[in-house]
């Protein structure tokens, strides 16, 4: 190395120097996500963990809308036709002040929209994308039964087919995010050619959508079960693009995708938290963070963060060059989440009894967590994923 050349100074928020990977539009993508949740989420949610509710819902997806947040990685019908990258950086800032409004975007943009923009016909993508796409309409997405969460081929909800055309549903949906708001609800269902998937207006005779209390966590989150009791549809209700199961499932790898991101965000909050705790306790006469054990933790931590959010980006610029694969999406899941867990419980252990107050945001993130690690396919489904993809033999049967 040239002793004329000058390093540029160690940023102990970026240590590996990864904001160099971003263009400049994706610094201002993420700058403004970041912006609106410093300035309408992370004064509030505290209370609306708290409290177990997520009020002005209808109001803060009007606002996502506003800024472009809602399907952005699609293009046409309103939606900002954002990179992967660009959509990934707003699921980490997201997630950054809570899981439960990366679910709310995740849920509308890669799940209900992304089922309606890939699979369904002209007139479906007209009547209700871009009502979506600024946050006039929110969507929710209905595969996951009481009964049936890893195994979507053993789903009971039924669709048949009247002899006049229409299709009648009935059936159960669980754990079904943005459910009990939504105008719009993409709903998978058995019929006699497969498993299909049908846009159900909410306000279809038949159609009902309790919300789930006593979690606890997503709190800040509307949670619900869909009930289809006889709910009648007229014949164009089905997305006419796809039958079986890959329908839902590449959904389900786009919303994975997000997560990937989203749960750096909320280690990355964790992380920040026990930095400024660790410079300002005191203990023994000074700071904690000049203990060695506590330097072990935060270094650590660093460490896993950060690499985090490198395979984020790297299955990003996979996914925006068309070279994405779903094991490469299950294997992104897998690790961050499990390490964004890790280093919010470090976090905990750091702040020690205040660790558990909702006066810090790490237990919040702790416990939400819990459910990302869960959704979007469990630990074991990813891990089954990818060892089939090294072994080439299938575990699943």
């Amino acid at each position: 190395m040239s002793a004329s050349v000058k390093l540029p100074p160690f940023d102990p928020g970026d240590p590996l120097g990864i904001d160099d990977l971003l263009e400049p539009e994706d610094l201002a993508v993420r700058d403004t996500v970041r912006s609106w949740a410093a300035d309408r989420v992370l004064p509030y949610v505290a209370e609306w963990y708290e409290s177990g509710e997520l009020p002005g819902i209808r109001e803060l997806a009007k606002e996502l809308g506003s800024i472009g947040a809602l399907g952005m990685s699609l293009d046409g019908y309103g939606c900002a036709g954002a990179s992967a990258v660009q959509y990934g950086l707003a699921c980490l800032e997201l997630e950054a002040a809570d899981s439960g409004i990366r679910s709310l975007v995740s849920v509308q943009g890669s799940l209900a929209m992304y089922a309606i923009h890939r699979f369904g016909s002209e007139a479906q993508k007209q009547r209700w994308l871009p009502g979506m796409a600024a946050g006039d309409v929110i969507g929710c997405f209905g595969l996951t039964e009481p009964d049936h969460g890893s195994d979507p081929a053993a789903m009971r909800t039924h669709a048949r087919r009247d002899p006049g055309g229409d299709w009648v549903l009935n059936g159960r949906k669980m754990w079904i995010t943005n459910g009990s708001v939504a105008g719009v609800a993409v709903v998978w269902a058995q019929s006699d050619n497969g498993i299909r998937g049908f846009v159900v207006p909410t306000d279809t005779p038949g159609f009902s959508a309790p919300e789930i209390k006593h979690k606890w966590s997503l709190r800040a989150s509307v949670t619900s079960e869909l009930v289809l009791d006889d709910v009648r549809l007229p014949a164009d209700a089905v997305l006419p693009e796809v039958t079986g199961l890959k329908g839902p499932l590449s959904c389900l790898s786009h919303a994975r995708y997000g997560i990937v991101w989203g749960a750096m965000g909320a280690a990355r909050t964790c992380f920040e938290t026990a930095v400024g705790y660790a410079k300002s306790r005191e203990q023994f006469g000074r700071p904690i963070g000049g203990f060695q054990l506590t330097q072990a933790k935060l270094a650590d931590m660093a460490v896993e963060l950060h690499k985090g959010i490198l395979l984020a980006h790297h299955l990003g610029r996979r996914m925006d060059a068309g070279r994405l694969r779903p094991e490469q999406v299950s294997f992104g899941k897998l690790n961050n989440v499990r390490e964004a867990i890790e280093i919010c419980r470090t976090a905990r252990t750091i702040l020690g009894a205040n660790g558990i107050s909702l006066e810090y945001p790490v237990m919040r993130h702790a416990t939400n967590l819990e459910s990302v690690l869960t959704y979007e396919g469990t630990v074991e489904m990813h891990q089954l994923v990818l060892g089939k993809a090294l072994t080439g033999l299938d575990a699943f049967r």
